[in-house]
């Protein structure tokens, strides 16, 4: 989905390194750097979109990589996601000249890592997708490309103001963003934050973004935020449903039997 993203990884332990490059290879072009040294000489060859650091490493360390590579012009625009202990973060980078996209506090979960560094890549990739919209300025894609949760992030972290128009087959639902919060929704007769819920659910169909869709008006009740918290959580309650009844009618046919 994201595989128009270059991703560079900097990190110290072989066994992290492998662990983390194998997570990300399916959300972007991955390249890896055992320190600050060979992750200059990597960058400076092919500059990438994002650079995934440990902050502690022998020699150079990640803040020292950081700035050095902000400050030269091949490679200032790129996107910063440092691992870091909590004390290092609140002691030693809450102050870095240089903004930081996204911490990943350390010891962290696989998972969780994964999920945090693919926000940050889902909007590097519609920046881009932007860039390259048709001249009415109108961004289209396939929710295959990138499903709506994603999008809806995107569109957050992006701080876009945008009406994004989601359809599938005979069915339509429009979110209406301000500085990357869901302002209004509709989906056929339902409005607001169940609108979003409602759409939340798809895995097929299509996208349109418009940066020039505006409208004054105001029907949701929660932040985006807020909104996708509550509409996973739907999701999952659905699911668990689905999956008692299932074997719940599982155990019917055992039993007749």
């Amino acid at each position: 989905m994201a595989a128009n993203v270059k991703l560079l990884l900097v990190e110290d332990n072989p066994m992290v390194r492998t662990m983390l490059q194998g997570a990300l290879e399916a959300l972007a072009t991955v390249t890896s750097a055992v320190d600050g040294a060979d992750a200059l000489i990597k960058a400076a060859s092919d500059p990438p979109d994002v650079l995934v650091s440990d902050y502690r490493m022998p020699g150079m360390d990640g803040r020292q990589l950081v700035e050095t590579l902000k400050r030269q012009a091949r490679t200032a625009g790129v996107s910063i996601i440092l691992l870091a202990t909590k004390a290092d973060i609140s002691e030693k980078l809450s102050g870095t000249e240089f903004a930081i996209d996204e911490f990943v506090e350390k010891p962290f979960f696989l998972k969780e890592a994964t999920q945090r560094i693919k926000r940050v890549i889902d909007k590097i990739a519609l920046e881009k997708m932007a860039k390259a919209a048709s001249s009415d300025g109108v961004l289209r894609g396939s929710l295959l490309q990138m499903n709506v949760i994603d999008l809806v992030q995107s569109l957050e972290m992006g701080r876009k103001s945008c009406a994004l128009t989601l359809t599938y087959q005979d069915d339509k639902c429009e979110l209406y963003f301000s500085a990357g919060q869901v302002m209004h929704a509709t989906y056929g007769a339902v409005s607001g934050d169940q609108a979003v819920f409602k759409v939340l659910r798809w895995t097929d169909g299509s996208f349109q973004i418009d940066f020039e869709g505006k409208t004054t008006q105001q029907t949701t009740t929660l932040n985006t935020q807020g909104l996708l918290m509550e509409g996973l959580r739907l999701l999952d309650e659905s699911a668990r449903d689905e999956a008692a009844q299932q074997a719940e009618g599982e155990d019917d046919v055992l039993l007749d039997s």
